[in-house]
């Protein structure tokens, strides 16, 4: 039998590997499905339309090929919570199904949250605002951190501590991330600024690339500070790594006899003890 939830590749745990966790108990059955209910969970907030549509047409033609997975509902009685496959959930009652398949596990809120993140990330179906919604509950919530995060997901540390940031953003301009209209390279340059809502509508209607969106952002600096010294390309880049590397923001100082000093900037005891690890593994 082929094993529905085999680990795929590109990232730190697959859906097998959390079914595996803890011998968890599974069940697989046909139920109603009027008996499950959504995810408390569930970290995606938008369905795309279209691509609904299509499942729903799929689904008509050859059913429900992967089953939902389903817990017992805490809430209500009689019913089960989704912890994965909403998405087919929505198309198979489109589709005007009365049963679905499911696989039913015995698991706590934890590994529920866990399970939609894997399944949706595996996917590339989050968005970068939803996807960091999602980290920042496992750390709020469930007491990771962000080095814990990057394991459990597969990612790197700066990945993890970049999508994070983009939380800091004004609601206004995370809803433009989130409507696809501004990309998470164009944000990225945001976050920081004082007027980032303005400078992102102005990014939108001009349609500038990444690049472009970089150039403003450092003009308007410039002109904030005009009397700030040409930068060295060389060090812009060295920071630029620096930066990938440690997932921090980093400033170079340096004087014409090549002496100076490098300022980390961190915001909370686990990026400063990412910091020294970093420090320490490689020097």
């Amino acid at each position: 039998m082929i094993n529905q939830f085999k680990a795929k590749k590109g990232l730190g745990r697959g859906l097998s590997s959390l079914i595996g966790d803890n011998d968890i108990k599974t069940t697989k059955n046909k139920i109603s499905i009027s008996s499950i209910i959504k995810n408390k969970f569930q970290p995606r907030r938008n369905f795309e339309k279209e691509a609904l549509e299509e499942l729903t047409k799929s689904i008509k033609e050859r059913g429900i090929i992967q089953p939902i997975i389903v817990r017992k509902s805490k809430q209500e009685s009689g019913k089960f919570e989704i912890v994965a496959g909403e998405r087919r959930w929505q198309a198979a009652q489109n589709a005007g199904l009365h049963e679905v398949p499911i696989v039913e596990i015995d698991i706590d809120d934890l590994k529920s949250l866990e399970f939609a993140i894997v399944e949706n990330v595996q996917r590339s179906d989050l968005n970068p605002i939803e996807e960091a919604m999602g980290y920042q509950r496992l750390i709020d919530e469930f007491n990771y951190d962000q080095e814990k995060v990057s394991k459990f997901i597969g990612k790197s540390r700066s990945h993890i501590t970049n999508c994070l940031r983009l939380l800091s953003l004004p609601n206004e301009v995370k809803k433009l991330i989130e409507l696809k209209q501004l990309t998470q390279g164009h944000a990225k340059v945001l976050v920081g600024m004082e007027n980032a809502f303005f400078l992102a509508k102005k990014i939108v209607d001009k349609k500038l690339s990444v690049r472009q969106a970089e150039s403003l952002i450092r003009a308007l600096k410039f002109q904030k500070n005009p009397k700030s010294k040409s930068v060295d390309p060389n060090i812009t880049n060295l920071e630029t790594n620096v930066e990938d590397r440690t997932g921090l923001k980093v400033k170079i100082f340096n004087k014409k006899n090549n002496s100076g000093n490098v300022v980390f900037e961190y915001k909370d005891i686990d990026q400063l003890n990412h910091l020294l690890m970093v420090i320490k593994a490689n020097y």
